[in-house]
């Protein structure tokens, strides 16, 4: 037993310094604050934020990710200081009832539903924006670049739920425009042939691929979209397509969201931060832990702000 609790200490010991190390080259967002303002100082902010993992956290039922109460109010506040979307691979309908803010925008299905009020002039020719009326009878522009895959994949969803029946704990989730296939609550011992199924399954279906996520399978179309061109559509029809004097905030934990921390790094301004407690792969420049610190960092954005506004 002493054995095993020594091996274990040893494990967290060497954990905590890859963590350490990993952070001299993705700082805390908290710590480096003070820093990441005095260049925002002159810039107009606009913020980018993931949902799961980001604004809730992560939990083995994908229908019960709520968001908390303080959450909510941190979100609303930053969404009236600042231009504020929220990208997600959940679909919009979900999204909606997860985050219910009529001051954010709305990306779902990993960017490929977008709702803004103006649209983008930039989209307007490709015949993917249609006007529409939300269900508070707010005029809407979707701009839906997968549209004309949804009959497969409400196919896929389909053929995919019959397959899962043998594996227990398995869920399919339908966000529209893709399928999310999860197996955190699978047997480790089935999750490596419940992940052959949904490739060999999938062959089927050349018109789409499929992407790893945390404890999720995600299907989407095959087409050039995801958060990173999510992100530059919606920086457009906030009006900072021509502007220099724009500073965008990426905040997101899932490999999805690596595209739009590489679109930021691109523009060669601004921030893009990775939520993540332990080391990992990233384009990210700073990071926040958890959902915690990422509340944390949206309150101190907001006292900044409505500081700077009194002076």
């Amino acid at each position: 037993m002493g054995l095993l609790t020594e091996s274990a200490a040893n494990n967290n010991h060497g954990l905590l310094d890859s963590y350490t190390t990993w952070l001299e080259e993705h700082p805390s967002a908290l710590d480096s604050f003070e820093d990441m303002i005095d260049v925002a100082e002159s810039k107009k902010l606009v913020l980018f934020l993931d949902y799961d993992g980001t604004l809730s956290p992560i939990v083995n039922d994908p229908d019960k990710a709520f968001m908390s109460d303080a959450m909510r109010a941190a979100v609303r506040e930053v969404a009236y200081l600042f231009p504020t979307a929220i990208v997600s691979g959940r679909c919009i309908d979900k999204l909606n009832g997860f985050v219910k803010l009529d001051n954010v925008v709305y990306a779902g299905s990993h960017g490929m539903d977008i709702w803004t009020p103006s649209g983008s002039l930039k989209y307007a020719d490709e015949g993917q924006q249609t006007k529409s009326i939300d269900e508070q009878g707010n005029k809407v522009v979707k701009f839906q670049p997968a549209q004309e895959f949804l009959p497969i994949v409400n196919e896929i969803i389909q053929v995919m739920e019959q397959k899962i029946k043998t594996f227990e704990g398995a869920m399919v989730e339908d966000n529209r425009f893709c399928v999310s296939v999860h197996y955190r609550n699978v047997n480790e011992k089935e999750v490596d042939t419940l992940k052959e199924m949904v490739h060999s399954t999938m062959k089927a279906y050349p018109n789409f691929r499929i992407n790893g996520g945390k404890m999720v399978m995600e299907i989407k179309p095959s087409i050039n979209w995801n958060k990173g061109r999510a992100l530059e559509y919606l920086l457009d029809t906030f009006g900072f397509t021509s502007s220099s004097d724009f500073l965008p905030l990426y905040i997101g934990d899932d490999t999805t969201d690596e595209d739009a921390f590489e679109v930021i790094r691109g523009l060669r301004q601004g921030f893009p931060i990775i939520v993540s407690s332990v080391p990992r792969d990233t384009k990210a420049s700073y990071s926040l832990r958890d959902p915690d610190e990422v509340m944390d960092f949206m309150v101190r954005l907001a006292k900044w702000k409505k500081a700077k506004s009194t002076t």
